[in-house]
């Protein structure tokens, strides 16, 4: 099996703190992410366990970056936007096994 070329990095922040991520992943080599809207859930326990407020408006960010910077730029994001952090993120990577470019058809192709 061909080892993966690819990590993607998935972030989750509250609402609002996407662009931090994004600027963050740049700096560490990432070239571009996808923002999608969450709500996150979660009970008093994990409030506990983490110590924080955890709000339900949330956002996604997916970035697909070379497995070769993938700790750099988790690193990076967790530095500007961590638990700690008024983001109140949490960075985590998922190995990519197969990526592909979807193109549109040529018209004479048919």
């Amino acid at each position: 099996m061909e080892e993966n070329k690819f990590e993607l990095v998935v972030c989750i922040v509250n609402a609002g703190f996407s662009q931090n991520v994004m600027e963050a992943a740049r700096a560490a080599g990432a070239q571009g992410g996808t923002i999608l809207r969450a709500r996150g859930s979660a009970n008093p326990e994990a409030e506990e366990f983490f110590d924080i407020k955890i709000q339900s408006d949330k956002e996604l960010v997916m970035i697909l970056v070379p497995k070769e910077i993938k700790d750099e730029v988790i690193r990076t994001v967790y530095k500007e936007a961590g638990l700690g952090e008024e983001a109140c993120g949490i960075a985590f990577s998922l190995p990519v096994n197969r990526t592909t470019t979807l193109k549109k058809k040529e018209a004479s192709e048919g």
